[in-house]
């Protein structure tokens, strides 16, 4: 799409979302252009049928006649690209919460692109892959009015209530104060502080039905950060064993290569750092350790040594092949 063609449609656009119109120095900024540029994309508006009205004065600008519908989507080339695109990469990831409304989406809009333009997308799609060795995320798609619901919770500061169904236990109903959102691994989270035990916890959406925002309004703690909140419960996970490592190398170096979703790293003295985690298979444990490269003393337990210590053996045996 030509430069000029994109900045007229970006005018329209700019009072679609101003009704009350805007002025010509406004609309100049906003463009990128100067105020005679602004007057002659208006004049190109008008020639399409499009009711833009002047406004006179020392602060005269534009605005569109009142009851006026504008098409549903007008998209350049470069917005196209990065809508259509989004699109692939958020089912691929599990973001919608069904795979029909993201095919459907992808379908509507393809639709309404200029021929060219869905002639050139929708060969990009045809041949789009993504790199092998990184299957996609288990898909755990939650009801969307329930992410909908917990989402404006959020925003507005209110408590909530659902019913929450957790594998093993009966359903049960639930009363939190959401404090954000999280998608993680194909999966939503949300976590805030919980009625029933009074401190702050993580919830799947997935397992959620009935969610309800209730009456009132509550703060969010200074400094809280959900996705590091949900990070730490996944790496706090109630996995079998309880880890703790000294890895020689800095706090910021371990932090590069080991997950927040993996591990919790904090500083033990000035050249070590103590990571603490759980597994459930000390092999795995003992492999990842190997692959990191650092020398490293194991704190606890026991057993991951005896790992660490037959994962050694097997490369030596390896070796000397």
């Amino acid at each position: 799409m030509p430069q000029s063609l994109g900045r007229v449609l970006g005018l329209l656009e700019l009072l679609q979302a101003s009704p009350a119109g805007a002025t010509v120095g406004q609309l100049a900024e906003r463009l990128g252009v100067d105020e005679r540029t602004v007057r002659r994309y208006a004049g190109h508006l008008a020639d399409l049928g499009i009711p833009v009205e002047g406004r006179r004065g020392r602060y005269g600008g534009y605005t569109l006649a009142p009851g006026y519908r504008l098409p549903p989507l007008m998209l350049t080339d470069d917005e196209a690209l990065a809508v259509l695109l989004g699109l692939v990469a958020g089912r691929r990831a599990g973001l919608v919460t069904t795979a029909a409304a993201g095919e459907t989406a992808l379908a509507k809009i393809q639709r309404v692109l200029p021929a060219a333009l869905r002639a050139r997308i929708d060969a990009l799609l045809a041949t789009l892959d993504f790199a092998a060795g990184r299957p996609a995320p288990t898909r755990a798609n939650p009801d969307t009015d329930t992410l909908l619901t917990l989402a404006g919770a959020a925003r507005e500061h209110r408590p909530v209530t659902f019913i929450y169904a957790k594998p093993g236990a009966d359903p049960a109903v639930r009363g939190l104060d959401p404090y954000g959102l999280v998608f993680h691994g194909g999966k939503w989270f949300v976590t805030g502080r919980d009625h029933d035990r009074a401190e702050v916890r993580t919830f799947r959406l997935d397992r959620i039905s009935g969610a309800v925002a209730g009456e009132g309004v509550f703060e969010v703690p200074a400094g809280f950060d959900p996705g590091a909140q949900v990070a730490a419960g996944l790496a706090a996970a109630a996995w079998r064993h309880e880890v703790s490592v000294l890895l020689h190398t800095g706090l910021d170096e371990a932090r590069r290569r080991i997950p927040a979703t993996v591990a919790t790293l904090v500083q033990a003295d000035d050249y070590r750092v103590r990571m603490t985690a759980r597994a459930e298979r000390l092999d795995g444990m003992a492999q990842m350790l190997a692959g990191l490269g650092w020398e490293f003393t194991v704190e606890k337990p026991a057993e991951l040594r005896t790992e660490v210590a037959a994962l050694a053996a097997r490369l030596q045996a390896a070796a000397e092949r």
